[in-house]
């Protein structure tokens, strides 16, 4: 359970990242807090 949450983070994390060095800001706030209710739900249904 908490690998899968923590690859769901650490992509997410890395992609952002990537964003930001393009000042996509936005796309990378909506991608980390898709990633975070994933994680969250990751969670929840164990």
């Amino acid at each position: 359970m908490y690998e899968k949450m923590y690859y769901t983070l650490l992509h997410a994390i890395t992609d952002a990242m990537e964003l930001m060095e393009h000042q996509e800001y936005q796309a990378a706030l909506l991608l980390l807090e898709k990633a975070s209710r994933e994680a969250e739900e990751i969670y929840i249904s164990q």
